[in-house]
C-alpha cells in the first residue's frame, strides 16, 4: 500500500468516502473556482485517489487520481480517452494507468510538494509494475495564444512517436503541430508557461498529442501526455527512486 513521508509532507491512498470528497474539493478550488459545483465523474469510483498532506495540520496540498490498466487494450476505458482516438495505444502489451485531476492548493507554493507527489507515482509504478503512465495535461485557460512558445516547444521537440500518436476526437482542438510550424519559442517562457505537471513528465522523456483540446468545461486547455517507464533517463529514475525510498 502506497505510504510516503518527506519532510513536511506526507503522501497516501484515499481511505474511505470522506478522503475522496476532499479530493473532489480541492480539485474544485483549483479547476472551478468560483462555478460552484463539486468537480466530481463516474471515472471517481474506479480510481485510486492520492492525497498529499501537510503533516503537522493534516491540510491536503496536493491531490491526483489513478486508474489502472491491465494493457492498453483497456484504454477506452480512460477519462482520456474522451478527448482523444488512441488506438495507436490499444496495442501496447503493458500494465498502463492513467494519472488524471493532478492538482496543488493555490495557496501552497513549496516545490517539496511536487517532489513528493512525483515519489509517490514512483512508489506506486515500481509496486505494480506500470509500464506506461499517461493523462492529460492541462493549461490554465482556453487561449492558446497565451501558450504559444510552450506549444512551439512541445511541437519542436516532444511530439509523441507516430505508432503512439493520438488523433483528433474532440469537437473543438487547436492544431499546434501544423499552426506552428515556422515558430521558434523562447525556451525559458515556454517552460514558465507549462504546468509543472507536464515539465516533469518531458524531463522524465514523455511526449505530447500534436493537437491540444479546448475544455470549456474545465476551463483548460489539455494535451494527451504519455511516458513509456522504460524511457525514463536512469539519473532521474535514481533521483524518483530516492524520494520514493
Amino acid at each position: 500500500m502506497l505510504s510516503l513521508r518527506k519532510g513536511r509532507f506526507a503522501a497516501r491512498i484515499a481511505s474511505g468516502t470522506a478522503d475522496v470528497q476532499a479530493a473532489q474539493q480541492l480539485r474544485t478550488l483549483t479547476f472551478r473556482a468560483g462555478g460552484g459545483r463539486l468537480d466530481g465523474d463516474i471515472f471517481d469510483d474506479a480510481c485510486e485517489h492520492v492525497l498529499v498532506e501537510e503533516v503537522k495540520t493534516g491540510t491536503l496540498v496536493c491531490c491526483f487520481r489513478l486508474l489502472p490498466l491491465n494493457t492498453g487494450a483497456e484504454i477506452s476505458q480512460s477519462y482520456s480517452a474522451q478527448y482523444y482516438e488512441l488506438s495507436g495505444l490499444e496495442h501496447f502489451k503493458g500494465p498502463m494507468v492513467e494519472m488524471g485531476r493532478f492538482c496543488i492548493h493555490p495557496d501552497w507554493k513549496d516545490p517539496d510538494i511536487l517532489r513528493v507527489a512525483w515519489g509517490a507515482m514512483t512508489q506506486y509504478v515500481d509496486e505494480q509494475g506500470v509500464e506506461m503512465l499517461f493523462g492529460c495535461s492541462s493549461f490554465k485557460g482556453t487561449e492558446a495564444a497565451e501558450y504559444m512558445d510552450a506549444f512551439a516547444l512541445l511541437k519542436d521537440k516532444h511530439i509523441a512517436p507516430k505508432r503512439f500518436l493520438p488523433r483528433i476526437k474532440a469537437p473543438n482542438v487547436f492544431k499546434f503541430a501544423q499552426k506552428l510550424r515556422r515558430a521558434k519559442p523562447d525556451a525559458k517562457r515556454a517552460l514558465i508557461g507549462m504546468p509543472p505537471l507536464l515539465r516533469t513528465y518531458l524531463m522524465m522523456g514523455g511526449w505530447v498529442s500534436d493537437h491540444a483540446v479546448v475544455d470549456r468545461d474545465m476551463n483548460t486547455l489539455h494535451v494527451f501526455t504519455g511516458l513509456e517507464i522504460k524511457a525514463i533517463p536512469p539519473a532521474r529514475k535514481r533521483l524518483l527512486r530516492g524520494v520514493a525510498g
